[in-house]
C-alpha cells in the first residue's frame, strides 16, 4: 500500500493520513487497514473507487496526536488471508518542550559557601529542538544557558530555581528546585550595640531555616568558650548587662555536617560608674602632687579634674591650664601632675566623668604641706658620703625664715640656713628627719623622710657564761651593729658551730641555736671539757667584715 500524509503533525491539531491500493477485489478477502493509532481520538473511513475513471481502495485515518506520539510508528497494512504487506509511517509531531526538569549537582550533602554547584535544564522531548533556555531564581530571570554554574557559592545564592526551555511552538517550564546553602550567620536585634538594660536577641540562621527538611542543632559560643546547645536558634537577653558584651558565634549541625558562623561583637553601652580618684604627694621634697582619675564606662567618658569647682584639666584637651600643671590622658583615665606644690594647692579635688549616657563624680580632700625635705645625693648612702638635707618651703621672702631640724622626733638644731649637712655621714646619723619652717605667716613641718646609711659591721660584742643550775648550760652570744644586716658565724678552730645564714644545722643534739637580726645565740647542754676553747664570731655584709673572740671555760 501507499501512504499519503503531511511530513509533520502539530500537537493538538487534527491530521489526516491516507493509505491506498490501486486495485480492488470485490469478491475477495483482501483487507486494508491502519494499525498503531489511538481509536479514542481517531476516526477511520474507507473508500472504494471502481469506475471508468480508475480503480482504487483507500483507508483514511484522522486523529489528534500528542507529544508522546512523536517518533511513534503507524502501519498501513493490506492482507489477503495469511499474506500481508505494509507501509510504515514515523510520526513527526511538532510540540513545545515537554517534561522539563532541573538537575542539581551535587545532589546530596550540605552545600556551603565557596562550593561549586551546577543546575542543568533537562528536556524530555522537544520538536523542533530547544532554541533557548532561561533561568529564574525566586521568580527573577538570572541566566540564559542550559547549565547554570555557580562557582564560589554565596549565601545570597540560596533560593528556588526553575528553568524554561523554548522552541518555535512554545515554552516548557520546570518545577522549582530549592538550592539550600548551608551557611550559619549570627545577627543581633535590635542592634549589635545596645544600651545596658535593653532586651536583646542574637539569632543564628542558615538560609531557609524555617523550611529546612530536618531539625537543626545550635551550639553557642562566647569569646570562643562553649555557652549552650540545643534546638533554639536564638540567644535571649531580657535586660542586657555590661558583662554580656563579647564576641558571639554559633555552630549549626544537621545530619550532613555542620557550619560555624563568623563571630559578631555585641557591644553594651552604659554611663560612667563612680570614678576612682587617687591623690599622691611625693614624700621626699613634697613638691609634687599627682591626681589620678579612672572610670569604667562605654563609650569612653570625658574626664575633668577640678579643685574647689575650678577645672584644672580635662581629657579632651591635652594642654594644661597652668604652667605648674602637667596632664596625661588615655582611655577613661586622666592624670594631673602639680609641680612646686604648696598650701595653695590644698582643697577638695573632684573628678567628673561624662558620656552620652550620663555622668558620675567623686571627690577627695588634699592637704599639702608648705615644707618639704630633700636628701641629696640619695636617701640611701654608704658611710663616708657627703650628704645634704634641704628644707624647701614657701617662707615669706620679706622675712628670713627659721629652719628647725629633727631626727627621730628629737630636735637637732635651728638656724636661718635651709640645709643640714653631713660632710662624711656615719651610720649613727641615720634616722627619720623632719624640718620645720617658721616665718611671719606661720610654720609648717615636713613629712618625716628616712635617711639610711650603709656601713660595715662594727666590732662584734661576744660574751659567754656558764649556768650550773639544773646541769651545766653554756651560753655564747654574739651581736653586732651594721647596715645592711650581717651574716654572723661562730667558729671554734676550723669548725663552724653556727651561723645566721647559709650553714647547716648544728650536728650535736646538745647544741641549740637562736637567730635574730644581727644576733646569734648558741646554747650548749651538758657542757663537757671538750666544749672549752677559743670561739670566734665573724660578722660580714656588703660593706665589709669584723670579728671578735672569747675564751669559753667549763
Amino acid at each position: 500500500p501507499s501512504v499519503t500524509s503531511s511530513e509533520e503533525q502539530t500537537e493538538g491539531q487534527r491530521s489526516t493520513l491516507e493509505c491506498s491500493t490501486p486495485y480492488v477485489c470485490p469478491r475477495g478477502d483482501i483487507v486494508l487497514r491502519w494499525e498503531g493509532y489511538d481509536p479514542q481520538v481517531s476516526e477511520v473511513s474507507s473508500h472504494v473507487q471502481l469506475d471508468t475513471s480508475g480503480v482504487s481502495q483507500q483507508v483514511t485515518l484522522t486523529s489528534s496526536f500528542t507529544w508522546k506520539d512523536h517518533s511513534k510508528k503507524l502501519l498501513c497494512q493490506v492482507s489477503d488471508g495469511s499474506k500481508r504487506a505494509s507501509t510504515e509511517v514515523v510520526l513527526r509531531v511538532r510540540h513545545a518542550p515537554k517534561d522539563t526538569q532541573v538537575s542539581l549537582s551535587p545532589s546530596s550533602g550540605n552545600i556551603g559557601v565557596g562550593d561549586t554547584v551546577t543546575l542543568s535544564c533537562q528536556v524530555g522531548s522537544s520538536h523542533p529542538p530547544v532554541s533557548g533556555y532561561r533561568w529564574y531564581k525566586d521568580g527573577v530571570a538570572v541566566a540564559t544557558e542550559r547549565v547554570l554554574a555557580l562557582r564560589g557559592v554565596r549565601r545570597e545564592d540560596h533560593g528556588r530555581y526553575h528553568c524554561e526551555a523554548q522552541n518555535a511552538l512554545g515554552t516548557g517550564v520546570s518545577p522549582p528546585v530549592t538550592l539550600r546553602v548551608f551557611s550559619a550567620e549570627v545577627s543581633a536585634s535590635p542592634a549589635a550595640e545596645v544600651r545596658e538594660g535593653t532586651a536583646t536577641t542574637l539569632s543564628c540562621d542558615v538560609p531557609g531555616r524555617e523550611g529546612h527538611p530536618e531539625e537543626l542543632t545550635y551550639t553557642w559560643y562566647k569569646n570562643s568558650a562553649w555557652l549552650k546547645e540545643g534546638p533554639a536558634h536564638t540567644l535571649l537577653f531580657p535586660a542586657v548587662a555590661a558583662g554580656d558584651a563579647g564576641y558571639y558565634s554559633c555552630q549549626v549541625t544537621n545530619s550532613q555536617g555542620s557550619d560555624t558562623a563568623q563571630a559578631i561583637s555585641l557591644s553594651v553601652t552604659y554611663p560612667p560608674r563612680i570614678p576612682t580618684l587617687t591623690l599622691f604627694q611625693e614624700a621626699q621634697g613634697g613638691r609634687l602632687v599627682i591626681v589620678r582619675c579612672t572610670v569604667d564606662s562605654h563609650p569612653p567618658a570625658t574626664l575633668a579634674i577640678d579643685r574647689d569647682g575650678t577645672v584644672l584639666a580635662t581629657s579632651g584637651a591635652q594642654v594644661a591650664l597652668g604652667q605648674r600643671l602637667g596632664v596625661t590622658a588615655s582611655r577613661n583615665s586622666l592624670r594631673l601632675e602639680i609641680r612646686d606644690a604648696g598650701p595653695r594647692d590644698s582643697g577638695k579635688y573632684g573628678c567628673t566623668a561624662s558620656n552620652v549616657l550620663g555622668s558620675a563624680s567623686a571627690t577627695k580632700v588634699l592637704v599639702t604641706r608648705a615644707a618639704g625635705l630633700l636628701i641629696q645625693p640619695s636617701a640611701e648612702v654608704t658611710e663616708g658620703t657627703a650628704v645634704t638635707l634641704t628644707c624647701v618651703g614657701t617662707g615669706d621672702t620679706a622675712e628670713e625664715p627659721l629652719y628647725t631640724w629633727y631626727r627621730n622626733g628629737r630636735r637637732l638644731q635651728e638656724s636661718s640656713f635651709p640645709t643640714l649637712e653631713f660632710p662624711s655621714v656615719r651610720g649613727d646619723d641615720a634616722g627619720a628627719f623632719q624640718c620645720q619652717v617658721r616665718s611671719r605667716n606661720g610654720s609648717d613641718t615636713s613629712e618625716a623622710v628616712p635617711l639610711r646609711v650603709f656601713y660595715r659591721p662594727r666590732q662584734p660584742v661576744l660574751s659567754s657564761f656558764l649556768q650550773s643550775q639544773g646541769g651545766h648550760l653554756g651560753i655564747i652570744q654574739c651581736s653586732v651593729e651594721s647596715d645592711p644586716e650581717s651574716n654572723l658565724t661562730l667558729r671554734r678552730g676550723d669548725d663552724a658551730i653556727a651561723c645566721t645564714q647559709g650553714c647547716p644545722q648544728a650536728t650535736s643534739p646538745r647544741v641549740h641555736v637562736t637567730r635574730s637580726y644581727n644576733s646569734l645565740k648558741v646554747e650548749i647542754q651538758d657542757v663537757v671539757v671538750e666544749d672549752e676553747g677559743i670561739y670566734v664570731c665573724q660578722a660580714g655584709n656588703s660593706q665589709g667584715s669584723a670579728s671578735a673572740t672569747v675564751d669559753f671555760k667549763a
